[in-house]
């Protein structure tokens, strides 16, 4: 994530008003009220963008942040704020409602009505901001859902919490033809999140259905080292039967077994080719990677990139 503020390298004089004026600028104006002294500020935040979607990654020493009723009426585009509780607790305040977010819980407030956002433990969250008209939402259900903790007793928000998670951090998903291909789905299963709390089944289906399949592959990626992995593991995992994972992937034209394999070798290719390459055997790259036996991975090796995993590493690893 790019670019990152760290209160280490920025005199304890100017720590609030930078922290600020990057926070004004690349998320929301908010005030901030920071509870140690300015030579006991300690920040690491980054920030950065997926098509209209703005990610902030944020560890902190305690703090309060308040978007008052003047900021509120600022002339901005609206926005929704998903805010995940990675360690420890803190509480959202809008709308006459508070709630305490623990641990794998999740919330949204909105930009245009004053919030307080008490972080008396520290900051350890990962915070997005979606326009508010890519939601289409009605008014009254986000009103209605604001300031809510959403946790995994919900296994819609359960879902999105380890999709959200792994997105934030995930610089490759950030750029490119991967940026393009996650944004709608984000904002779908957000959609679907919200509208399943809220009761309106009308309203979840079809966001939930359409991220299924970015889903399936986000958990694949996350779990191609586990050799076990199975079709049944990955249903299991997304509350679906196999039949229904498989019929989701033949539409976006994957071959589950196929998938899983061409990964795993990029991964086994790339490991062998950089700077750790040897300091491991061929073999137990293969098998961190889910190739239990060796003699099949070099075959498929082989027949995948037209040369050995040996002669591969000797390639990028020539012996002196």
């Amino acid at each position: 994530m790019s670019p990152v503020l760290d209160t280490a390298f920025i005199p304890p004089r100017d720590r609030e008003e930078v922290l600020r004026h990057a926070l004004w600028e690349s998320l929301v104006a908010v005030d901030i009220n920071h509870r140690p002294p300015a030579e006991d500020i300690s920040v690491r935040v980054g920030f950065d963008a997926i098509g209209p979607l703005r990610i902030c990654s944020a560890r902190a020493t305690a703090a309060t942040l308040r978007r008052t009723e003047r900021l509120a009426r600022k002339d901005e585009e609206p926005a929704v704020f998903l805010s995940l509780q990675t360690t420890g607790t803190s509480l959202v305040v809008q709308n006459d409602r508070q709630c305490l977010l623990r641990p794998g819980d999740l919330a949204v407030y909105e930009s245009t009505a004053p919030y307080t956002l008490l972080f008396d433990e520290g900051i350890n969250d990962h915070f997005f901001r979606f326009p508010r008209a890519a939601l289409a939402l009605p008014e009254r259900l986000l009103r209605d859902i604001t300031a809510v903790a959403l946790g995994p007793d919900n296994p819609i928000a359960r879902l999105a919490f380890t999709y959200f998670s792994q997105l934030a951090v995930s610089d490759e998903m950030h750029q490119g033809v991967h940026a393009d291909a996650v944004v709608e789905p984000s904002i779908e299963l957000l959609r679907a999140v919200l509208t399943s709390q809220h009761g309106n089944s009308s309203l979840t289906k079809g966001p939930l259905e359409a991220t299924l399949s970015l889903r399936i592959t986000q958990y694949i990626r996350a779990h191609l080292a586990d050799p076990n992995l199975s079709a049944a593991q990955i249903a299991a995992a997304h509350d679906i039967s196999v039949r229904h994972l498989y019929a989701v992937l033949s539409r976006s034209g994957i071959s589950l077994g196929d998938w899983i394999r061409t990964r795993r070798l990029a991964e086994c290719r790339q490991e062998l080719a950089g700077p750790n390459g040897r300091l491991r055997t061929i073999a137990a790259i293969g098998r961190n990677w889910g190739f239990v036996d060796a003699t099949h991975f070099s075959k498929m090796f082989k027949r995948t990139y037209g040369i050995s995993p040996r002669a591969w590493r000797e390639q990028n690893h020539p012996r002196t």
